[in-house]
């Protein structure tokens, strides 16, 4: 299966996805999961075309049943990214309650899950300039797929896995955005 339309800048987008993970989510150490899975070449990056909501359900479902289907040795996770799609955080958010319900129906619920990222993303108890809302800002609004099995072993693997939230809020906080800005993720 493939996505509905390929996206006419999937390359650049994807590009510009690897150096956010690389030089923040891996360089940061936000995920403390994500550089084997990066170093093993398992992340697929699917850049949809779509430009609302209902064309992104679309390439979601065709993912998501890719991802089911995939060895996980080849494919572990995914990132489905939609940098033309749902841009208001607001709407991205409603969005998410659509995505979970399509898991459900796929029967695929307890076996992949979705994770959300947002240039705008802010949490419910922070502030829209509260730094720690980067953990979860990415350069384009993506749904991260992941299999449950290799939450559940990463999880095992990591002994203060519940920290990592709290983790996270420290090293962005001392960061700032003066040093979210340095990472240089536009270029």
């Amino acid at each position: 299966m493939t996505l509905t339309q390929p996206h006419p800048e999937a390359d650049q987008v994807q590009q510009r996805m690897q150096r956010w993970l690389e030089r923040a989510v891996i360089g940061l150490n936000l995920c403390p999961f994500a550089k084997a899975v990066h170093v093993k070449q398992q992340i697929h990056y699917a850049v949809s075309a779509a430009t609302d909501a209902g064309e992104l359900m679309a390439d979601l479902r065709h993912e998501l049943l890719d991802l089911a289907q995939a060895d996980p040795a080849e494919r572990d996770t995914t990132l489905l990214v939609a940098p033309d799609a749902l841009a208001d955080f607001l709407d991205f958010n409603d969005g998410l309650g659509r995505a979970d319900r399509l898991l459900r129906k796929l029967g695929l619920d307890g076996v992949l899950q979705i994770a959300s990222f947002h240039p705008n993303y802010q949490f419910a108890d922070a502030g829209p300039d509260d730094v720690t809302n980067c953990s979860n800002r990415a350069p384009y609004p993506t749904l991260h797929l992941l299999r449950e099995e290799s939450i559940a072993r990463a999880v095992q693997s990591v002994p203060d896995a519940a920290d990592i939230y709290e983790r996270n809020r420290q090293t962005l906080k001392t960061l700032g955005f003066a040093g979210w800005t340095a990472l240089a993720l536009d270029n």
